[in-house]
């Protein structure tokens, strides 16, 4: 087994895309290792011919996975884009290593990215020796992407600077990135494109110029439509994440996913399961993401503190970190939210004792 603690894609699943390749007959685009619709399968899930079973990957509409995988097959770039938690780098990861079989391309957008990690850089000592030149080049993701027609992923677009955002216009609508200092270019080779993520809490903070905005076709990702599809989900990463840490703990009970996702849901819609009481939404996202965040954290509790069982105290840690990010406004929220909802809940009495010997 290896030690690494969390594998690319491409390592993980590698079984299941070479059974995906190996069946797949459907017509390529040019550098594609997969068909548009094994892509789509690889993500969703299904069933191959030789009856190999693929795993989900992405548990949602399925139309949004084939929009974004049917864009990709064209000359427009990706924005993947939704609430924090919405699995959108998941996706991202996901697209690129069914597509490309290379997922680590990959510029992380930050307040501190420069032009040249979108671009290129240099070695200085290679520069200063024998001035500009190809060997003294170092290539951006994006420029080893087109030179090898594969995928790019831009995470966090919206958090990098507004100019520095633009230079990706030219790259994205000529397919080419111009080196003037060498009086060349490189031209995107047949199956590059670009994958981007931005969530919506973002916005405004480095709004995309309306000429960027034109070169991508977005596609929203948004939260799980239901309480079931939600506990899906958890279900499934809790499961696949506890394995990967060693965590010596069983799994928490289809009923304690149950509770988590129900409370996430109640706060982030302001309104009980039943429709008939309101309540304040903390300041956080609440996203499917720091649920499996805070049952991971209950099963660490459980296996190395506990007896191995996944427990309502062991949940209710992590539960009041998740909710509480403001510890004056979310405070007062939450306290509000036992008080009214759990502690007279038929069956949640141990989590309000939980709750309370946490305060």
């Amino acid at each position: 087994m290896s030690n690494v603690l969390r594998q690319h894609a491409e390592q993980q699943f590698a079984e299941e895309l070479d059974q995906l390749a190996r069946s797949d007959t459907r017509e390529r685009p040019t550098n594609w290792r997969l068909s548009p619709w094994a892509v789509a399968t690889y993500l969703l899930g299904g069933t191959l011919d030789n009856g190999f079973q693929v795993s989900p990957k992405y548990i949602g509409n399925r139309r949004i996975i084939e929009i974004a995988v049917a864009t990709l097959a064209t000359d427009r770039a990706l924005l993947l884009y939704g609430l924090p938690g919405t699995a959108k780098s998941w996706v991202s990861e996901h697209l690129a290593a069914a597509i490309s079989g290379d997922s680590t391309l990959l510029v992380q957008g930050t307040a501190g990215t420069s032009e040249e990690q979108i671009r290129y850089g240099w070695n200085y000592a290679s520069l200063l020796a024998n001035g500009p030149s190809r060997a003294a080049l170092v290539p951006s993701p994006m420029m080893r992407a087109m030179e090898r027609g594969l995928i790019a992923r831009v995470e966090e677009l919206t958090r990098i600077p507004s100019d520095v955002q633009d230079s990706l216009i030219t790259v994205l609508s000529e397919k080419t990135l111009p080196i003037p200092e060498l009086g060349s270019e490189v031209q995107a080779t047949r199956g590059f494109s670009v994958i981007a993520t931005a969530n919506n809490r973002d916005k405004g903070v480095n709004e995309l110029s309306s000429a960027l905005k034109r070169r991508f076709n977005t596609v929203i990702l948004p939260l799980p439509a239901t309480a079931d599809e939600e506990t899906s989900i958890v279900v499934k990463r809790v499961g696949e994440m506890g394995r990967a840490l060693q965590l010596p703990a069983e799994p928490p009970a289809l009923a304690e996913v149950r509770r988590v996702v129900q409370i996430f849901r109640e706060l982030r819609d302001g309104r009980t399961e039943d429709g008939k009481t309101r309540i304040k939404s903390p300041s956080g996202t609440l996203s499917t993401a720091e649920a499996i965040s805070v049952l991971n954290n209950g099963m660490a509790l459980a296996g190395h503190f506990g007896d191995g069982t996944v427990r309502a105290g062991d949940v209710m840690s992590g539960l009041v970190g998740a909710v509480i990010k403001d510890p004056v406004q979310d405070a007062v929220v939450w306290k509000e939210y036992l008080e009214t909802v759990v502690k007279e809940r038929d069956g949640w009495k141990d989590l309000y004792r939980a709750a309370r010997e946490v305060e």
